[in-house]
């Protein structure tokens, strides 16, 4: 009797793999369908077509109950047989099936390479290498968010998105740049926004920190080494519970932009959009904001907000927030909760704070000073005190302008070259060489001056490990970053400010622009997409590179001294 049910179970198990491989093919089939105009294609669009496809799902579900039922969980279950009943019952809806069987093997898919899959072979081969891990999982976001985006039902009527155009802006989003091509409000659809949205928030929050969850709700163990890169990602230090670590992170950025958009609301829902644009409105530009992304749906992105209270509240706050980093937040958090000093803070959140207060203090009195009689020429004092505020925080990674940046002086243009550069805080939504690195080497130099071969910042003392770590990245961000220029200079026939200040805001993925990105040929653009890309993956592959241990030689050379000035 068992001998007959191993073989029932085989014979189940092979239809049900051959069924499923069926339906792979059919949700590849329904892409190519969906990138054809106006979604139409009779062949595929009949009723033969849909229920053949349905049967094809039943049988799966048949054999692979009876193979392995605990396979299938009863919601699985469940889903499926609604659909399939809804497209069995209800006319015209072969679109809805194709959609959802799309979707279907997309999860499945996921599922199986999802981090710490029992069975996912695909990521055992990035396993030792979290590095390659990291730049793959981006490659592939922006890869599939391209695609999406050249959908017919991504752009408005009458407006095409190309090969190079659509790659772009998959990688302004998902590296939460904000450098554009398209104008985002009036090239794309509703569809084509919430792609662009959905990149965004996955780039904001992590690649990695986006599979691990999905991993984790999956019931699934991450490996050591995956635990690993999430803490890198989210910019823990210390050993923490993943799930808890995820979590926080997951609902930390929830709360803030949905507390965002509901203060945006009283702006866009005051008699300037109907409910429902304005709460559409309040929410791309929360998530934006937060995630340090700079999207706009405005075609002068928020200048027409320059006076705007709210406007300059919520958003600036939101970057703020998203800047500082996770781990600076569930600091503050912790501590509140126990009622301690904020004395009590971490060195990593004492040295983000205080930067952050800083850079935004200078900057804002920098911005003042070199716009006065340049752009903020005919401003009133107030005008010019939110603007130049607005200015020093948006610059160091957000995107969002409310002056035009093309007529800045050169002042403003190397001032904001320098915020660009420096950046946000690690474990943030945003990217530059980080506030950290810029204190551990004015910490260094302040040691050398003070003739102290330790480095100390708030009575702690900087390892020589981290203060390596941090020239290396410096070093490599300015040779890449010059490189770029050089070769952008060559080939582009714009200024030496215009070429620069480009640059240093995508490898910054801060996404301000002198006005010239459009303006750039193909192989500009080309430059621009290396340098958002490696601006937002180059710094957390180069610290994954360094930070990984490595053997250590057993001897050591003959130490001599060099002159250095």
């Amino acid at each position: 009797m068992s001998e007959n049910n191993n073989k029932i179970k085989s014979i189940s198990y092979k239809f049900g793999r051959f069924f499923y491989l069926l339906l792979d093919i059919f949700a590849v089939l329904n892409i190519f369908i969906l990138f054809l105009p106006s979604f139409q294609l009779s062949l595929f669009q009949n009723e033969i077509y849909t229920k053949f496809s349905v049967l094809i799902l039943i049988l799966y579900l048949v054999f692979q109950i009876i193979y392995d039922p605990k396979f299938l969980q009863f919601k699985t279950i469940a889903i499926d047989f609604m659909i399939i009943v809804l497209s069995l019952t209800v006319e015209n809806s072969g679109r809805i099936f194709q959609f959802y069987l799309l979707g279907r093997q997309t999860f499945y898919l996921i599922k199986k390479l999802s981090l710490g899959s029992n069975y996912g072979k695909f990521n055992e081969k990035f396993s030792d290498n979290s590095a390659l891990l990291v730049i793959f999982t981006f490659m592939l976001t922006i890869f599939f968010g391209a695609l999406l985006l050249m959908l017919p039902g991504a752009t408005v009527n009458g407006k095409n998105t190309s090969l190079l155009g659509a790659f772009f802006t998959a990688t302004s989003a998902t590296c939460v740049t904000g450098l554009i091509i398209y104008d985002t409000g009036t090239h794309f659809t509703l569809f084509g926004q919430s792609i662009i949205l959905f990149l965004i928030q996955i780039g904001g929050l992590g690649i990695m920190t986006i599979s691990s969850a999905f991993a984790i709700m999956l019931g699934q163990k991450l490996s050591l080494k995956n635990e690993s890169i999430i803490q890198n990602v989210v910019g823990e230090s210390t050993k923490v519970d993943m799930f808890s670590l995820i979590k926080n992170v997951v609902i930390i950025t929830f709360i803030f932009e949905i507390l965002g958009a509901l203060q945006l609301y009283f702006t866009f829902g005051s008699g300037l959009y109907h409910p429902a644009k304005a709460i559409y409105y309040s929410l791309f530009h929360s998530i934006s904001a937060f995630c340090n992304a700079g999207f706009c749906l405005y075609e002068n992105n928020l200048m027409m907000f320059r006076m705007n209270y709210n406007i300059n509240f919520v958003v600036t706050t939101l970057i703020i927030i998203g800047g500082i980093g996770f781990p600076v937040m569930a600091d503050i958090r912790n501590i509140l909760r126990k009622k301690r000093s904020l004395n009590r803070l971490s060195l990593h959140s004492k040295i983000v704070l205080f930067t952050t207060v800083i850079l935004i203090i200078l900057g804002t009195i920098g911005f003042y000073i070199s716009e006065f009689n340049a752009e903020m020429k005919n401003f009133s004092f107030l005008e010019r005190i939110y603007s130049s505020y607005f200015q020093s925080v948006t610059t160091r990674t957000a995107g969002f302008n409310t002056i035009d940046n093309g007529n800045l002086s050169r002042g403003s243009v190397l001032l904001s070259v320098i915020l660009m550069f420096i950046g946000a805080s690690p474990g943030s939504t945003g990217g530059g060489i980080k506030t950290t690195a810029l204190i551990v080497v004015i910490g260094s130099v302040l040691a050398m001056f003070r003739g102290s071969h330790d480095v100390n910042i708030f009575k702690r003392r900087v390892s020589d490990e981290i203060i390596r770590r941090v020239m290396a990245l410096i070093a490599i961000s300015i040779t890449f970053v010059a490189t770029m220029i050089f070769i952008l200079l060559m080939i582009e026939p714009f200024s030496f400010e215009k070429i620069i200040f480009e640059a240093v805001s995508a490898f910054a993925t801060v996404g301000l622009s002198g006005g010239i990105t459009t303006l750039l040929s193909n192989y500009g653009k080309s430059i621009i997409i290396l340098l958002m890309f490696f601006g937002r993956v180059g710094p957390l592959t180069l610290i994954y590179a360094i930070a990984a241990k490595k053997e250590k030689s057993t001897f050591k050379f003959v130490e001599e001294k060099i002159s250095i000035g």
